[in-house]
């Protein structure tokens, strides 16, 4: 791929990006309309591959970007005999790499050519540990303790073999080939220091699709994300990003990812009445907006009751549970993608969704909200928690640095 062609995509016009925001930040939302393509649609469209997303700065991308098209996880052991030196030397490895690809330029080494045509597309690769990688590399005593294990919940059915692991990486890009092309690179970056433990694909609604940003829909058809926190928000910073104040400096303007993998059991939900699905919910299925009235992003009316005396939205429904005021406040950016791996042999859909979480301190975060989920979220017998994760991501390298530095050369 020449510079002259990457330039020439970048210069296809900016708006390409336009169509991307909003998605994950809890953008105002609305009914879908079927509107026409418009010669400015097109242009957005075309416009998609142009789209770039830096790979220094305070935070690692992939937090804060909004969300795109399509997704892969994958988490890596370190392979029997590796350590400390070994995940020093992959890390500037894949730190290489990510800076590479996300310019819109091929691999250094080895590349496939499956991206060779396309621009980068808001590819992003984000990295993290996990807690077995500290004592993997002796590094036990940088460890936080926000990476303690996760509490045992009772709806969990977790599959030890598709969970945690000693190195997680995210990936995500605004096209499947240049999704898939970062995803290859980087198992072959890892070389015969690490294997891999567990990888899953995701997707999301294209930029372009709709005729403006909007909050993302679930396969349950449900807006979903209204309620999270945005980076306007005078207390974003505090509630998704370690501050520089720290136990662990080598944490500072990184995060905790919490990594679900949820499967949604469509078949029974499709069964319930519009009705029955917005009183799970708490929110119209149509637009998002809370059962007690206005818009997607009006704040429910938690005390209000109808004709009958009963709650509007109801004491178990999903959204009254979650919502932060219910939880002393706790907050996380949920970051998700849809996920489809097929028809299982009982004819059902293998199908939910890639909840992906980020917060300073998951013990404040995650944990509080899913424990009063658990206890009683009327959303519980239509989702099966199926693998599970908690990765410390750190912040974003500077120029020469590569991720994690601050930690392996502490």
């Amino acid at each position: 791929m020449s510079d002259n062609n990457f330039s020439r995509r970048r210069l296809l016009g900016s708006v390409g990006a336009a169509g991307a925001t909003g998605l994950a930040l809890g953008a105002a939302g609305g009914v879908v309309s079927g509107a026409t393509a418009s010669d400015d649609t097109l242009a957005a469209l075309t416009a998609v591959g142009s789209t770039g997303v830096p790979f220094y700065g305070e935070h690692q991308s992939g937090i804060t970007t909004p969300l795109q098209a399509r997704g892969h996880l994958i988490a890596f052991d370190l392979a029997p005999g590796a350590g400390r030196s070994e995940a020093v030397a992959l890390m500037r490895r894949w730190s290489a790499l990510a800076a590479e690809l996300m310019e819109g330029r091929p691999a250094a080494e080895g590349d496939t050519g499956v991206a060779l045509d396309a621009g980068p597309s808001s590819l992003t690769l984000t990295f993290g540990f996990g807690r077995s990688f500290f004592d993997r590399t002796g590094l036990v005593a940088q460890r936080p303790p926000e990476l303690d294990p996760l509490p045992n919940f009772s709806s969990d059915q977790l599959d030890a073999r598709r969970s945690n692991g000693d190195l997680w990486v995210q990936i995500g890009a605004d096209d499947s080939l240049v999704a898939f092309h970062a995803l290859r690179a980087v198992q072959k970056a890892a070389g015969a220091a690490a294997r891999v433990r567990w990888q899953m694909n995701g997707f999301n609604r294209s930029p372009g699709a709709t005729d403006r940003p909007m909050t993302a829909r679930n396969l349950m058809g449900q807006v979903d994300g209204t309620r999270n926190p945005k980076p306007s928000e005078p207390d974003f910073d505090r509630r998704i990003f370690v501050p520089a104040k720290t136990a662990h400096p080598w944490m500072t303007g990184g995060s905790y990812a919490v990594v679900r993998r949820i499967r949604m059991l469509l078949d029974d939900w499709e069964q319930l009445t519009l009705k029955k699905q917005e009183q799970v919910i708490g929110r119209r299925k149509s637009d998002g907006a809370p059962l007690t009235g206005g818009s997607e992003t009006t704040e429910i009316a938690l005390d209000k009751t109808g004709p009958d005396g009963r709650l509007v939205v109801p004491d178990n429904a999903h959204a009254r549970i979650a919502a932060p005021e219910q939880n002393s406040g706790a907050a996380m950016l949920r970051r998700p993608f849809s996920f489809h791996d097929g028809i299982a042999a009982d004819g059902t859909p293998d199908a939910g969704l890639l909840f992906i979480c980020w917060q300073a301190d998951p013990l404040r975060g995650f944990v509080p909200v899913q424990r009063k989920l658990d206890r009683g979220d009327a959303l519980s017998p239509f989702v099966r928690h199926e693998a599970s994760g908690l990765f410390a991501v750190p912040g974003g390298p500077r120029e020469g640095e590569y991720v994690g530095q601050r930690l392996l050369e502490s």
